[in-house]
């Protein structure tokens, strides 16, 4: 076999590697299952500022401390 066909093969190789390693990369936020919460209105309003209707939906967000506000 020649010096260029065995250079082209390893450089086949080298790709064919680096291909399986992005296939195999691990999953993106985007690929978690939604976050499923039943319509219970509850509210809390939490650190960021934000009022979520139920703590369901703030732990959905990651808010913390979050505290019921009693609105209804």
């Amino acid at each position: 076999m020649s010096r260029a066909v065995r250079l082209l093969a390893g450089s086949a190789l080298v790709a064919v590697l680096v291909i399986g390693i992005v296939a195999v990369a691990p999953p993106t936020v985007e690929a978690r299952p939604p976050c499923l919460c039943p319509d219970i209105v509850a509210p809390v309003i939490c650190d960021n500022g934000v009022t979520y209707i139920n703590q369901c939906r703030a732990n959905c967000a990651h808010a913390r401390n979050c505290v019921p506000t009693g609105d209804i």
